[in-house]
């Protein structure tokens, strides 16, 4: 029997689905949707970061490697993009704020004013390229790759305007980014010897150490109990599919089937309250009765298991 593969949902589905879960009243709701609509904002500048990287065609090798995770004892970062050439190596920041931004360079702050007048002071984005280019330097030593690099902030929010930009520091919108790389790859020296791309891609995958992402209500300190037990139906969005053994999953409201119903709900357990799962868990997330039926459900997926009978749970499988 080929089994059904469970994965964590995205940022924005987890957000998603947990407002589906809160009750109207819950004080959470609200930063809830604002995380939400940030998200959502954030993953479609970096969409369109993405289209702007079908336009950069230098006549040399590159490959542009995403969501990069390396460590080097307790140091860990993780890196948006990493631009991989035959004459060095461009880390991409993406960051969508809007506003007007501002870089000075003489109290090292960054600011921005949003569209009502109100300041805030944020982190500086260019500091974080900066030890990301002190880490991959120390990360290449080691392996001894000599190999040029540099790094640029693009600034993904259609509403943002520099106002002050840094002084050693690329940073651009979208829309200037190809511009910018070829600007700076002109930066690194002609004569540099051409370096292996896929030897360096290889590397660079075999010490990747996936981001861990924390279920959000332990990131946000809400309580499980709090959330609305049952199956979502997709159509109605009310906690109300129910199982037919024939038929499958089939929403008490509006009768809406989806034979992924369960699987989704599952993901959805992950993604929100817990990395291990029990059959006493998903019964009471899910609101199912039979604990022989949770168990041949459970069968059903593609999932790690540990301890046995009463005691067994599920998690995740690791990646390889």
């Amino acid at each position: 029997m080929n089994k059904k593969e469970v994965v964590l949902l995205s940022e924005a589905e987890s957000l998603e689905r947990l407002l589906y879960r809160l009750p109207e009243n819950h004080p959470q709701r609200q930063f809830i949707q604002i995380e939400l609509y940030r998200t959502a904002a954030g993953k479609r500048g970096e969409d369109r970061l993405e289209r702007k990287f079908i336009e950069f065609s230098p006549e040399e090798n590159h490959r542009f490697l995403r969501n990069i995770c390396l460590t080097l004892g307790e140091w860990k970062i993780q890196m948006d993009g990493l631009l991989l050439t035959e004459r060095g190596a461009i880390i991409v920041e993406s960051k969508n704020i809007s506003g007007q931004l501002y870089f000075d360079d003489k109290t090292g702050e960054f600011s921005r004013v949003d569209l009502d007048g109100v300041r805030t002071v944020m982190e500086d984005p260019t500091i974080q390229l900066n030890k990301h280019i002190r880490f991959l330097n120390k990360f290449f030593k080691r392996h001894k790759i000599n190999f040029p690099i540099d790094g640029i902030v693009v600034f993904t929010s259609k509403n943002c305007e520099f106002m002050i930009k840094p002084a050693t520091n690329y940073v651009c919108k979208t829309y200037q980014l190809v511009d910018y790389l070829f600007k700076i790859l002109h930066t690194f020296p002609q004569e540099a010897t051409h370096q292996n791309l896929a030897k360096i891609d290889k590397l660079l995958q075999k010490f990747h150490t996936p981001y861990k992402r924390q279920p959000l209500c332990q990131l946000y300190f809400i309580d499980a109990d709090e959330l609305k037990s049952g199956v979502l139906c997709v159509n109605c969005k009310k906690h109300t599919m129910v199982r037919k053994r024939k038929a499958g999953w089939i929403c008490g409201q509006c009768h809406t089937v989806d034979p992924q119903a369960l699987q989704q709900a599952i993901q959805e357990y992950f993604s929100l309250i817990h990395p291990q799962l029990s059959n006493q868990q998903l019964r009471k997330f899910c609101k199912l009765e039979s604990p022989y039926t949770a168990s041949r459900l459970l069968a059903t997926f593609e999932l790690e298991t540990a301890g046995a009978l009463r005691n067994r749970t599920y998690q995740l499988k690791k990646e390889q």
